[in-house]
């Protein structure tokens, strides 16, 4: 099941695929102030299907950049995960969302790649 949030003004759909074993997002292009609300919309909506057997992968394969905005949605929807008991995973993350997660700290906070379960 693919889901399409509303966009937000000046926002972009982002996928949402509800698999078995995952609930994947699919932003794409830049994520940044501008586009951080669609992200947002996009894991809430992820984290609804989210469960400790089905954690939220988001796919980052399609972006070429990512800023201290989309990161702070990224930890948002983390915390959020958390409590329900579930993870976001990031699938992969470019050299320049690496070098984002590891500038400020939060690389240990999401798991990288398939092979992290979390």
């Amino acid at each position: 099941m693919t889901e399409r949030p509303a966009p937000q003004a000046g926002g972009e759909d982002i996928a949402v695929d509800v698999l078995d074993h995952a609930v994947m997002v699919r932003p794409t292009g830049e994520m940044d102030i501008d586009s951080a609300p669609s992200l947002g919309l996009a894991l809430t909506s992820a984290l609804a299907h989210a469960s400790p057997a089905k954690a939220v992968v988001v796919d980052c394969s399609r972006l070429v950049f990512c800023d201290s905005s989309a990161l702070n949605t990224l930890l948002s929807a983390r915390r959020s995960a958390v409590e329900a008991g579930s993870v976001i995973r990031l699938e992969s993350p470019n050299d320049q969302l690496r070098s984002l997660l590891r500038m400020t700290g939060t690389v240990s906070l999401f798991p990288l790649g398939r092979e992290s379960s979390g």
